[in-house]
Order: C-alpha cells, then sequence, then structure tokens
C-alpha cells in the first residue's frame, strides 16, 4: 500500500473560505480532452461543510460549501487532486461525496430513509482511507455488497480532535442487514486496524429533523 504525502493540518488558523480552500482550475477541467474522458455511471459532486453543534437544516445548507459536480473518470482526478488532502483540512470539517447533486443531510427526501456506515480510523490511515472509499464509490464497487433494492449514494471523511469517521450513506436503512459493506472494506484495506465499524440509521441520530 502507498504511502500518502501528508502534512499534519494547522488547526490555529482561520476558516478557509472557498478561495482559500480550493484552488482548481475549472477551465481545464472543463476543457481536457473528451477523447480519454471515461463517463461514470453517474455524476458525483464533492461538498466541504464544518460541523457546529445546534445548527438547524437551513443553517447547515447556507454554510454547505459546493465544490465541484464530476462526471467522468478524468474530471473526477483534476478535481480530487487539486483540493487540499484529508489530512490538510481543519478539525471539525467534512468532505462529502454526494451522487449526482444530492446534498450531504440525512432530512433530504432521497437521504432520510436510509443510514450510513460508519468506520473509525487513525489519523494516519484516514487519507488511505478515504482514498479506496471514494474510489469504490465512484466505481459502483459497493453495488455487490448490498441489497438489489438499496443504492450508495454517497460518502463521507469527518476531521476530528483524536481520530477520524468515514461513512459510506445508503438510501434505504431497512435493507442494511442484508449488506455486507463493512467486511467489504476491511477486506478492501486489509493492512488498515479500524478504530470501530457500526451502521446506524439517520433517524437515530440525535440532531435529526423530523418535517
Amino acid at each position: 500500500m502507498a504511502t500518502l504525502d501528508c502534512k499534519t493540518s494547522d488547526n490555529s488558523s482561520s476558516d478557509f473560505t472557498k478561495s482559500q480552500v480550493f484552488n482548481i482550475n475549472y477551465t481545464e477541467i472543463s476543457d481536457e480532452n473528451t477523447e480519454n474522458n471515461i463517463p461514470l455511471q453517474s455524476s458525483w459532486t464533492f461538498w466541504l461543510d464544518k460541523a457546529v453543534r445546534g445548527r438547524t437544516v437551513d443553517e447547515y445548507k447556507e454554510n454547505l460549501k459546493k465544490v465541484y459536480t464530476v462526471d467522468t473518470i478524468q474530471n473526477f482526478w483534476a478535481v480530487y487532486n487539486n483540493i487540499p488532502k484529508v489530512c490538510e483540512i481543519q478539525n471539525k470539517y467534512s468532505y462529502h461525496l454526494m451522487r449526482d447533486e444530492r446534498l450531504p443531510l440525512w432530512e433530504e427526501t432521497d437521504n432520510q430513509k436510509g443510514g450510513t456506515w460508519r468506520f473509525r480510523c487513525h489519523k494516519n490511515d484516514t487519507e488511505t482511507v478515504w482514498k479506496e472509499v471514494v474510489l469504490g464509490a465512484i466505481g459502483e464497487q459497493f453495488n455487490k455488497y448490498i441489497h438489489k433494492n438499496d443504492e450508495i449514494c454517497g460518502v463521507t471523511v469527518s476531521v476530528r480532535d483524536r481520530d477520524d469517521l468515514i461513512q459510506i450513506w445508503n438510501v434505504e436503512a431497512d435493507l442494511a442487514n442484508a449488506a455486507t459493506i463493512i467486511p467489504a472494506v476491511v477486506e478492501l484495506l486489509p493492512k488498515i486496524n479500524f478504530l470501530g465499524q457500526f451502521y446506524k440509521p439517520h433517524q437515530l441520530n440525535y440532531a435529526y429533523e423530523r418535517h
């Protein structure tokens, strides 16, 4: 397994603004050679947010930053390679990669019946786990590990104080028992010593707002 070049993030600095975090040449991404652009089965959107306790759904949406929507392998790498690595973003921030342009929000219509498989990992492992999980999602590799009527709709990495959290989103929490996502991820990353793995429906989250 390759070692990734990550620097320790400086959590004492001021909050990122969109322009500070994302130095992406959007024109270059749009103008890439279409002959070599291999399309993804669906588009995926990168998002960034910061965890703030007690925030309402509307406040969350207001502070959520859209990075870019990708629909080809080349577009994906152009974005992935030009945003800060996970180890370079500040504490309490999260990257999300969501199918199409759905919001990384429990209460959204497309998400509210689902949940997430959660993996806690050591900070020095986070970048490797995040990369493999992201590639598994956009490559639709997790489909064979879930119920045929379910769907993987997103992945998230959240930077926290002691260790980090990676989540894989699905749309039907009632079908999670039929899935083998946890052993699949463990098998995909045999050298990673996960600190914990479990599944949690969105509606069990303490901050879930029912409408």
